[in-house]
């Protein structure tokens, strides 16, 4: 339990309004978007950098394990307070402080919305340039501690190609300032390391991020196939031809079907799997882009090719696409998403491997991913009331990715390690390597209070966490 003298004093700095204790308030923040759990303590919700300082301060006077929290989007666990302890929400730290376009930059709290963000600019014919699928949900600071991704990212790169500067509080209360709005500093590329530190080593309180005009023209192209491998050897081969689309999305018969009927975004419902492709630049370069993309397609086997003839159409594909997630729930009452990476050359033979996986557990899994990055996205259904069905769909999953491993890919695109893949980084990563990741948290945080349990396996993470006065009975 939380010392009550340093839960008075936490409340104190955010005010009676500012933070839950409530069993019934405190449910809320046990999950994030994956299926782990576990309860906070207490939750704190500060407005300002000097706030989140206290708050860090007094947490370290009694030893209480801290866990950063933006719009529990996540899906490896990020977010869950594995230890207990308080998590500091930052959905009150949510204003964009300031729009610079004439250096193609913008300054931003952490809990600003990742869609907000093109929103603000967009009538500027400016735009924010990485793009998950939750991002009407997910918030920046999030973004930046996951290293996110998203569909147009194969261009245009994830969340550490677009993050310029950070402002950070480190576990012992300092304030930290790295990178800015200048293209490139000198010294040690302490940004980058912190973009995807998965909330291990800092709390991120202010963000630095890069703009984008917007294209004079795009194209969203629908490839419809009979078979899964006809689709996925258009991808490899669109890569053979060296052709750059800003996005390639591929999505099976079993997820076209599920998002079909839930949105009706004119996906056919017959086909084994479609590619969703867009091009975006100038309109001559579109145009010559769009005829290659075409014929790739075509000498594929795809039995159609559609090209959105209107904005509304485009809107309406990419609906399809953006909520898949949530399509899925209309048809199985759990699922479990996995987020691994293979090249694209194996991403045919991949899919046939989870089919094979699939069968073995007698789960259903149906497929939807960034196929250009070959970044795949295996929606592993399950009924979470069924004794030991969750259990199989956890075994299914880190089947899929140890095979990833195997054929040379990694066991996370965008979606982290968090606590559900911890174990996995044996087989990614040497002990000489896996101890150098184990310094770069020591370094940051000494005492392990920040965000422990995560990303490092057993044996290489953090030690045993006291919270309070270092008295008996006090250990979590």
């Amino acid at each position: 339990m939380i010392h009550a003298e340093a839960k008075r004093r936490l409340a104190a700095v955010v005010g009676e309004r500012g933070y839950l204790d409530r069993p019934e308030d405190l449910l809320l923040y046990e999950y994030d978007g994956g299926v782990d759990k576990a309860r906070p303590e207490l939750v704190v919700f500060p407005r300002t950098t000097e706030e989140v300082v206290q708050i860090v301060r007094i947490t370290g006077e009694y030893r209480i394990p801290i866990v950063g929290r933006g719009a529990g989007t996540g899906l490896s666990g990020g977010a869950i307070p594995r230890h207990g302890g308080v998590i500091i929400g930052f959905a009150r730290m949510n204003r964009i402080l300031e729009i610079d376009l004439d250096n193609e930059r913008a300054v931003l709290q952490p809990g600003v919305v990742n869609l907000d963000i093109t929103l603000a600019v967009q009538g500027q014919n400016y735009f924010y340039a990485p793009d998950p699928s939750s991002q009407r949900s997910c918030t920046i600071g999030g973004n930046v501690s996951e290293n996110a991704g998203g569909p147009h990212t194969l261009a245009y790169g994830v969340t550490t190609n677009h993050v310029l500067g950070l402002e950070v509080v480190l576990p012992d209360g300092s304030v930290v300032t790295t990178g800015g709005k200048e293209q490139d500093y000198p010294g040690y590329d302490v940004t980058g390391l912190l973009t995807g530190n998965e909330g291990t080593m800092a709390l991120v309180t202010k963000v630095i991020v890069r703009l984008m005009r917007a294209p004079e023209v795009v194209k969203t192209c629908l490839a419809i196939y009979e078979t899964v491998d006809d689709c996925a050897d258009t991808v490899a081969e669109i890569t053979a031809r060296r052709i750059t689309p800003v996005a390639v999305e591929m999505l099976d018969g079993v997820m076209l079907r599920m998002v079909e009927e839930a949105t009706h975004a004119g996906y056919p419902l017959d086909a084994a799997a479609v590619l969703l492709i867009e091009l975006e630049g100038l309109r001559e370069g579109v145009e010559e882009q769009l005829e290659q993309i075409r014929e790739v397609c075509t000498g594929c086997k795809a039995r159609e090719f559609r090209v959105a003839k209107t904005a509304e159409e485009r809107d309406l594909l990419w609906k399809g696409r953006k909520n898949a997630f949530g399509a899925v729930g209309r048809v199985s009452t759990s699922y479990y998403v996995q987020d691994g990476v293979v090249p694209r050359t194996k991403v045919a033979s991949t899919l046939r491997e989870i089919q094979k996986i699939a069968e073995h557990y007698g789960l259903t899994i149906s497929n939807i991913f960034h196929a250009g990055d070959g970044n795949l996205h295996p929606i592993i259904l399950f009924d979470h009331h069924k004794a030991g069905d969750l259990e199989k769909a956890q075994k299914a999953g880190e089947a899929i990715l140890e095979h990833c491993i195997h054929v040379g890919g990694s066991i996370t695109g965008e979606h982290g390690v968090g606590m559900e893949k911890m174990d996995l980084m044996t087989q990614l990563f040497s002990e000489d390597t896996l101890d150098t990741l184990r310094g770069f948290k020591g370094l940051f945080d000494p005492e392990c209070r920040l965000n422990p349990g995560k990303v490092l396996p057993t044996g290489k993470g953090c030690l045993e966490i006291r919270q309070g006065p270092l008295t008996a009975g006090n250990t979590i």
